[in-house]
């Protein structure tokens, strides 16, 4: 008879219940138990195997109107008592200099499973190398391939939310990250092709390595870095630029989910990460994009790498629009902002982990399918460019003008890819940029990816975001090459 080994939170939840005060306005404590496996083969050698495992609990108190937070990683009944006394005091040290009165924040019960079609150790450790070993030969099968690794890394992260008013949120997250690297150099031009550059990655098991292609993508992108050292400077000029969806992440990340952070809306981030160009009487009628421009926060879609049942807070998670047919709707805040805005948000009250309190994150955010083809956008294109994976990315304070790159970039004439164009890259200001968006690819053309470390907070918080987008059209960009 085989015995089950009782799981952290299993053994932990009830000294965590007998530590919980209930002579407060509010407390929770917030268990996370994370266990994470990085393999790395570097050109057909394999690295280090790194395994990490980091367990430890937040505690919040509310109570006279202040607010006071202590986390440990000592989770006897000492150490859970000592945290307690801690956030105790600095609930009583900010009673008289809060903004809320009252915990907007209530007691929620329910569960979160990542979905999980074949699990991660159903594979073999040896299989597991074996599998980088052989994209690694892929990778660097050309003599002008000067570096290049294949990688995968699996975090398993188990949280369990009690509050002092009985609730219970447990959620268990299963997360996939594979990678995929070949740098091409001839002379003084060197060239550097990812798999997504990272954005490939989501919830699930092994099946997200087949979900993303990884094991057939290993030689298109050593081709396409040697590619790249021949193909021509990209052309510089005001034109129709194509972005496709893993070059969506990094401008919807940037231009739009930053700027619509309703905490630094109220001004939280200027001393470390800016402001934004974002005010809150703009919620309701301002024209962020054009009518094509359909954005969503939703922790919902299955397997997207920031999905989630409930936010840190304990608030449920649901599909909301942040921009309708281009307006601005909904800011991304979650409840102790929109207590504070009188405005109403989303669940997204996020931490990286146990040392953290919540703050508000983006989570899954994307840009809803149109109607196009990929070839239709194509097609509709009389001169520009069209961009492939992010690979640099520059914004100022205030979330507004940008400047972003690529790796890989294709010609566009006359509604035909002529070629292959080198060093990529477009600037524009997000207040106009989304309204020149003319076309916006069907729901063929959506993929569901992410960025696995977006950083915000001080201190800082370094958290996965989930974006889906389909290909997207905008006109009049400036484009420039590296050369420029």
């Amino acid at each position: 008879m085989t015995m089950t080994q009782p799981s952290t939170i299993e053994m932990l939840e009830p000294r965590l219940r007998d530590a919980l005060p209930s002579d407060v306005s509010y407390a929770s404590i917030r268990l996370v138990d994370e266990a994470a496996e990085y393999l790395t083969v570097r050109q057909d050698q394999l690295e280090p195997l790194q395994t990490v495992t980091d367990t430890g609990v937040m505690v919040s108190i509310w109570d006279g109107g202040g607010l006071g937070y202590a986390a440990t990683n000592n989770l006897s009944p000492e150490g859970l008592a000592a945290a307690v006394a801690k956030a105790r005091h600095w609930a009583k040290a900010t009673a008289d200099r809060s903004i809320l009165s009252e915990p907007p924040l209530s007691h929620p019960v329910g569960e979160y499973t990542s979905p999980v079609e074949v699990s991660w150790d159903s594979m073999s450790l040896a299989d597991r190398i074996d599998l980088l070993q052989q994209q690694s030969r892929l990778l660097g099968g050309d003599n002008r391939i000067v570096d290049w690794e294949a990688g995968l890394v699996r975090r398993d992260v188990d949280t369990l939310l009690l509050t002092s008013g009985g609730g219970r949120v447990e959620q268990r997250f299963r997360f996939v990250y594979p990678n995929l690297r070949a740098t091409a150099n001839e002379g003084s031009n060197t060239q550097t092709r990812t798999f997504g550059s990272g954005a490939y990655c989501g919830q699930g098991g092994i099946e997200v390595l087949a979900r993303f292609g990884f094991g057939d993508s290993a030689s298109t992108v050593a081709a396409q870095a040697v590619e790249l050292l021949d193909a021509p400077n990209c052309p510089t000029g005001t034109m129709d630029v194509l972005l496709a969806p893993d070059q969506m992440v990094l401008q919807i990340h940037e231009s739009i989910g930053h700027p619509l952070e309703l905490d630094r809306i109220l001004g939280d981030e200027r001393n470390y990460a800016g402001t934004t160009f974002v005010k809150p009487d703009m919620f309701g009628s301002y024209q962020y994009g054009s009518d094509l421009l359909n954005v969503t926060f939703d922790p919902t879609v299955s397997g997207q790498l920031a999905s989630y049942g409930f936010d840190d807070d304990g608030s449920p998670a649901t599909k909301e629009f942040l921009i309708k047919d281009g307006i601005l709707v909904r800011p991304l805040g979650a409840a102790v902002s929109q207590e504070r805005a009188g405005m109403d948000g989303v669940a997204n009250a996020r931490a990286n982990s146990w040392n953290r309190p919540p703050i508000d994150r983006m989570a899954n955010l994307n840009v809803e399918a149109g109607t196009s083809t990929e070839a239709e956008l194509i097609a509709s294109v009389e001169r520009g460019v069209y961009f492939h994976t992010n690979n640099s990315w520059s914004i100022d304070d205030s979330r507004n003008k940008f400047q972003f790159g690529s790796e890989y970039g294709q010609l566009i004439e006359d509604g035909e890819i002529t070629g292959t164009v080198r060093n990529p890259s477009y600037r524009g200001i997000s207040a106009t940029f989304w309204r020149n968006l003319k076309g916006v690819g069907n729901q063929e053309s959506v993929i569901a990816m992410g960025t696995p470390t977006c950083g915000k907070g001080e201190l800082n918080q370094s958290i996965g975001t989930g974006h889906a987008s389909p290909a997207c059209l905008f006109s009049n960009v400036a484009v420039f090459g590296g050369e420029a």
